[in-house]
């Protein structure tokens, strides 16, 4: 699987924002095929309507899972984490062991939960897990890092971290995404890139928060350094090591989505910020916003595991609890930290 060398078109799983800028960005080297799950969008791809003229003519929409099973070797599931699990299972039936499976879904699988059960670590999958579970494919890769969707769109020139426990995986991933305007990394943590993708999403949410508030630049660089410090001792905790965190899945992630307007994630904490209900910002949101499903399970999860996550704590009390966001930022600037870097 090589550039211009490849002969097979590679799949795409999901035709929200970040899918169809990956779906360009492969357009570059290879024939696309981009499932879309309702017919009206696979339409609207296919006449180029609307927020779909961008696409690159050497993408084709489809409607039909066993048709990308059965065309693409390579395939990149990008959907809502929510709706991950149930995607699987759809596309698990034509799915075989030579598949490689690239996801680039940045949140956490959650499972459903008795009345009155409390949420441990075994109740929270990675995607990667989701595609173990729910199909033979042993081949899987994950695709993270500062991928703003707009951006990419733009032809911006941008990166990207491939990590998967097999080489072959993050070759041809490189292979086919790889262009004068796109670098390709590659490492074997995929357990750290994975928990930096969506980790990452929490403290943007609260940068967006000071963002809405009118703060400055002090505050929200102590914010993404401390967040840092919180998304690598909540990695490590569940087995993942430092390096991914200080890579582009981690701090360069962390860095764009932290700051972007662009950032779904920001966005939501500005609003809040501004004084709109969290009610109100799902309601209209026109993506996914991540973040606050990951933050209720990040903080059950860590109080489970007796971390200690005061950014963690606060937002989900200024989210969930109504606590004013001045009083959660007062908490933070006099936590008695310790020390200052603790994690290597």
């Amino acid at each position: 699987m090589e550039g211009s060398e490849q002969k097979a078109p590679v799949g795409i799983i999901g035709s929200g924002s970040f899918g169809m800028a990956i779906a360009n960005l492969l357009a570059a080297n290879v024939d696309v095929l981009l499932y879309a799950r309702r017919e009206e969008v696979r339409q609207a791809i296919e006449k180029r309507a609307g927020r779909y003229s961008v696409l690159s003519p050497r993408i084709q929409a489809v409607s039909d899972l066993k048709l990308v099973a059965d065309s693409c070797q390579l395939i990149f599931p990008i959907v809502p984490s929510q709706a991950f699990r149930s995607m699987m299972q759809q596309l698990s039936p034509f799915l075989s062991p030579t598949h490689f499976l690239i996801h680039g879904t940045k949140g956490l699988d959650i499972a459903t939960l008795a009345e009155g059960e409390t949420l441990r670590p075994e109740h929270i999958k990675t995607m990667r897990e989701v595609i173990q579970e729910e199909s033979i494919v042993c081949r899987i890769g994950c695709l993270s890092g500062p991928n703003l969707s707009k951006e990419i769109m733009e032809g911006q020139p941008a990166a990207t971290l491939i990590a998967s426990p097999f080489t072959e995986v993050i070759k041809a991933g490189q292979a086919v995404l790889k262009s004068n305007r796109f670098q390709v990394y590659g490492d074997h943590d995929i357990i750290g890139a994975e928990l930096a993708g969506a980790l990452k999403n929490i403290i943007a949410l609260a940068a967006g928060i000071l963002g809405g508030k009118g703060l400055g630049k002090n505050l929200w660089a102590l914010l993404v350094t401390r967040g840092l410090s919180e998304m690598i001792h909540i990695g490590k905790s569940v087995g993942a090591e430092t390096k991914p965190f200080l890579g582009v899945a981690g701090i360069g992630d962390l860095v764009a989505t932290a700051s972007s307007p662009n950032s779904r994630n920001y966005k939501a904490g500005y609003r809040l910020g501004k004084g709109e209900t969290l009610e109100d910002i799902m309601k209209t949101s026109v993506d996914v916003i991540e973040g606050v499903k990951t933050l209720e399970t990040i903080r059950a999860l860590g109080a489970h595991l007796k971390i200690t996550t005061p950014i963690v704590e606060m937002l989900y009390r200024v989210f969930f609890k109504q606590m004013p966001v001045d009083t959660a930022i007062q908490v933070l600037i006099t936590y008695p930290y310790a020390v200052d870097v603790d994690f290597l």
